[in-house]
């Protein structure tokens, strides 16, 4: 056998590939690009044709006189996936509950095929202590899951957390704790030494829930009293801060005397919280003055004469604010008087405070008092008893959930 040191002059020659009379600037590229139109001369010892498949793209390479393999890109686009559209971006949701949102979690899951209502065993041992249990658990994994949960009174909230803590751990793709309603929200400073904003502590505790799979939990509130608890929340968490007030827009454009309306507010914070969603509205700014011994409500701007006066505001205890607000709007001149809160709490039965006005004025009732069903045990006493009229916050929630 020839070697290459035995090889003649003449067969080396022939092995040679002959020079390129045009070389091509060199390139840092292992297999250095064609400049466009360029084209291997006629003179290369040979062609060898090789395709690169890329997802579609399509490259077609040629050997020149360097003995290196040039490629050409093919026009050809790369192939990419298309995302789905419409029903198809919709998240499979699992909704459990609480024992008091029952109502309105059985409203969320009609408003949304995707969203499957489940169930949570109740009970309680003999001491008191909650017995819980969560059915088909093992299911669940890989799912993404919510809880409406409805803190309404301290006796309650202990099993609740417990439900919340424990569902992020059963290897669920997402977690989102809806709580309609921030209970202790009205208690978020501290005026003096010694006092305790539980705002603060409920917050706190709501920041320990354990991430599930898909990262930190999700949690949707409505109308918190203040804007500045978001910031009471741990990086552990999302907040939400969802709003009732396109309800009550809603429900005032199908008032006969819409184009009447003017929207009060018992005070400067209720401004401050809604005045932007509301602007499109004659708006009437009440505040609070002490005289010795009594703080009375004046108002402070605006006119009410004519109109069809909406008092706004988040929430309600007792009720007597509205009531003090109710009198001097009608001694003003408002021809009716209405009000709407997102969280009737109504301690003590204080709903009972609240009249129908059956012709006898706007100082002594009122024509319509709307709330949400964001305090379901409100709602079970205010059914069907007039001025009350529940909106309902099923839509916001279903809408929520998929965000």
């Amino acid at each position: 056998m020839a070697t290459a040191a035995s090889a003649s002059p003449a067969a080396l020659r022939a092995k040679t590939p002959a020079p390129n009379p045009h070389p091509s600037p060199k390139s840092s590229l292992a297999f250095p690009w064609a400049s466009p139109g360029a084209s291997a001369p006629a003179s290369a010892s040979g062609r060898l044709h090789a395709s690169l498949h890329l997802g579609g793209a399509r490259s077609i390479g040629t050997a020149n006189g360097t003995g290196l393999h040039v490629l050409h890109p093919d026009v050809t686009p790369l192939a990419v996936p298309k995302m789905a559209a419409g029903a198809g971006d919709q998240k499979s949701i699992l909704l459990y509950h609480c024992e008091e949102m029952t109502d309105l979690a059985q409203q969320v899951a009609a408003r949304n095929d995707d969203i499957q209502l489940c169930s949570i065993s109740w009970r309680k041992f003999p001491d008191g202590f909650p017995d819980l249990f969560i059915p088909n658990a093992q299911n669940i994994r890989g799912r993404h899951v919510a809880f409406l949960a409805s803190f309404s009174s301290p006796g309650v909230i202990f099993e609740q957390l417990s439900i919340i803590y424990n569902l992020p751990k059963l290897f669920i793709a997402s977690f989102t704790l809806i709580l309609p309603f921030f209970p202790t929200g009205t208690s978020e400073r501290m005026e003096d030494e010694g006092d305790v904003a539980t705002a603060f502590t409920l917050a706190r505790s709501l920041s320990h829930i354990p991430i599930s799979r898909g990262g930190p939990t999700s949690l949707v509130i409505f109308d918190i009293h203040a804007l500045q608890e978001r910031f009471y929340f741990g990086d552990a968490i999302l907040p939400c801060f969802e709003s009732g007030i396109p309800l009550l827009k809603t429900r005032l454009q199908e008032l006969p005397d819409s184009d009447n309306i003017a929207i009060a507010f018992p005070d400067d914070g209720a401004w401050k919280r809604f005045y932007k969603q509301l602007q499109h509205f004659p708006m009437i700014i009440c505040n609070k003055v002490r005289e010795g011994d009594q703080r009375i409500v004046r108002i402070k701007e605006g006119d009410a004469r004519g109109r069809h006066v909406v008092i706004v505001d988040d929430l309600v205890q007792s009720g007597g604010t509205l009531i003090e607000c109710q009198k001097v709007l009608a001694a003003h001149g408002a021809a009716k008087v209405s009000a709407y809160v997102t969280h009737g709490i109504f301690p003590n039965k204080s709903w009972e405070k609240f009249k129908p006005d059956n012709g006898e004025g706007p100082e002594h009732a009122l024509s319509h008092f709307w709330i949400t069903d964001s305090c379901p045990l409100t709602v079970e006493a205010v059914k069907d008893r007039r001025p009350f009229e529940v909106l309902s916050l099923a839509d916001s929630i279903a809408s929520a959930l998929q965000i």
